[in-house]
C-alpha cells in the first residue's frame, strides 16, 4: 500500500510551509495559549488572510473562486496548519464550506454555485444548519418544519433545535416538508433561506461548558426565493444524506490531524503532571494512539474514494462512530490527568470552540474542561452513535432492519 502523496502535493506543502513561517510568530504555539477575546480577533485577521491568498477553500473549482486543486492539497493544507497551530476555523465556514458548498457543488444548479459559492468564500453569507427538531433528533425523515409554495417564494413555518452556530450565522440551510401527502422521506426539500428577515428568530441555548455555541430557531412564515431549493423539490432526503456524508466522512483526514495534535498535547500533559509511568494512563494512551492511526488510515481511504469521483456514502457511519467516541475517551483521559485541578479549572475556557488546550499555560485546565464537556456530545450531533451502528448493520453488513 502506498501512502505517499505525489510531488505536486509536496510542492503545495513547501509553499504552505513558508506561508506559515511568514504569517505566525517564531515561538507561536497555537491559539489555544491567547484568552478568548484575543483569539477572536485573531480568527478574523486570520480568516482575511487566508481568502486573500486563496486558501479557503483550496478544493474548490476555480470559476467559483475557489484554488482549483484536489482534496489531496486540500489534506496538506490541513496537515501543515495543524502542524504550525494555525488559528482554528469559525464554526460557521465549517457549515459553509465543508458541508453546504460540497453539496452545492455535487448537485446544486449553476445558478445556485455561482450566486452563493463566491458569497461563502468572502464570508459574506455565514451558514448554519436547520435539521434536528424537538420531535425529530435522530430521526430526521420525521421532521415536521413546513414549506409552501406562494408565487415565486416559499414560506416556512416550524422550529429547528441544536442549531450549531445559529447565533452568528445569517443564512441557514433547512429540512422542510413540502409535500406532506408522500411517504415521509420523499416529502423533504432542502431550503435556503436568509436568517435576517422577520420571520426568523434565533434563541440561543447555552451548553454545559457555559457557552451559547448551539441555538432553537424558529420559523414564523419565513420566506427563501423559490430557486434556492437544493437537490431539487422533493429531493430533501438525498441532498441532506450528501450534506451528513460530508460532515461525517469527509472530514476525518483533518479529524485524525487534530486528534493527533491533541494526543501530543495529551502526551505532554501526562508527562507534566508525573502520570507518564502509571500504567492506567499509558494504557489509555496507547489505546488513544491506536485510533488516531485508524482515523489516519480511515482518511486516506476517503481521499481516494473522493479522488476517484465518489462521494461520501453509508461507510461514513464508521468514522463518525470512532471519532465521536474517540473525541469523549481522550478529554475524559484529559481530565484524569488533571486531577483534582480539573474541579476548580479557573479562567476563561476556549469559549465553545473545538481547540487544542495547550499545557502549562494559565487556561489549560480550562480548556480540557471545556473540551470534556463539549465532547459529551459527540456521540449525539451529526446522527448518534445508535443510528450509525444501524447504518452499519443494515446498509454496509445488510443485517435485518432494526423493528420499528
Amino acid at each position: 500500500m502506498d501512502i505517499d502523496y505525489p510531488p505536486e502535493a509536496q510542492s503545495f506543502r513547501d509553499e504552505i510551509r513558508e506561508f506559515l513561517a511568514e504569517h505566525l510568530p517564531p515561538d507561536w504555539t497555537g491559539p489555544g495559549a491567547l484568552p478568548p477575546e484575543e483569539r477572536e480577533e485573531l480568527r478574523h485577521r486570520w480568516r482575511k488572510i487566508l481568502a486573500d491568498r486563496g486558501l479557503v477553500a483550496v478544493s474548490w473549482p476555480k470559476a467559483y473562486g475557489g484554488g482549483g486543486l484536489s482534496v489531496i492539497e486540500q489534506a496538506v493544507l490541513a496537515e501543515e496548519f495543524s502542524r504550525g497551530g494555525a488559528p482554528e476555523r469559525d464554526e460557521n465556514d465549517m457549515f459553509g464550506i465543508d458541508l453546504l458548498g460540497n453539496t452545492l457543488i455535487a448537485v446544486g444548479t449553476e445558478e445556485q454555485k455561482k450566486h452563493f459559492l463566491p458569497r461563502i468564500l468572502s464570508g459574506e453569507d455565514r451558514w448554519c444548519q436547520g435539521f434536528s427538531e424537538p420531535e425529530a433528533g435522530s430521526d430526521l425523515a420525521s421532521v415536521r418544519t413546513k414549506a409552501v409554495l406562494d408565487g415565486d417564494e416559499w414560506l416556512i413555518n416550524g422550529q429547528k433545535i441544536w442549531t450549531s452556530a445559529g447565533p452568528t450565522a445569517n443564512w441557514i440551510f433547512v429540512l422542510a416538508r413540502t409535500d406532506p401527502e408522500v411517504p415521509k422521506h420523499k416529502g423533504l426539500s432542502m431550503l435556503l433561506l436568509p436568517v435576517d428577515q422577520p420571520g426568523v428568530v434565533v434563541r440561543p441555548i447555552v451548553n454545559a461548558a457555559g457557552h451559547a455555541s448551539f441555538s432553537e430557531v424558529f420559523f414564523t412564515d419565513a420566506r427563501a426565493r423559490a430557486v434556492d431549493v437544493l437537490g431539487g423539490i422533493g429531493g430533501g432526503w438525498a441532498t441532506a444524506m450528501t450534506v451528513l456524508g460530508f460532515e461525517r466522512g469527509s472530514q476525518i483526514t483533518t479529524a485524525a490531524i487534530e486528534f493527533g495534535r491533541g494526543l501530543d498535547w495529551l502526551r505532554q500533559l501526562a508527562r507534566e503532571r508525573g502520570r507518564h509511568t502509571d500504567p492506567l494512563v499509558r494504557d489509555e494512551l496507547a489505546w488513544c494512539y491506536s485510533r488516531v492511526q485508524i482515523l489516519r488510515y480511515q482518511g486516506y481511504r476517503g481521499l481516494t474514494a473522493l479522488l476517484n469521483g465518489q462521494r461520501p456514502g453509508a461507510g461514513a457511519a464508521i468514522n463518525k462512530v470512532i471519532w465521536s467516541e474517540y473525541f469523549r475517551r481522550y478529554t475524559d483521559l484529559a481530565v484524569e490527568i488533571l486531577g483534582i485541578d480539573a474541579l476548580h479549572a479557573g479562567g476563561p475556557g476556549n469559549g465553545g470552540a473545538l481547540i487544542i488546550p495547550v499545557p502549562g499555560t494559565p487556561n489549560s485546565a480550562a480548556c480540557w474542561l471545556d473540551e470534556l464537556l463539549y465532547a459529551r456530545a459527540a456521540t449525539i450531533y451529526a446522527g448518534s452513535s445508535q443510528i450509525q451502528r444501524n447504518v452499519i448493520g443494515e446498509q454496509l453488513l445488510g443485517l435485518p432492519k432494526e423493528p420499528r
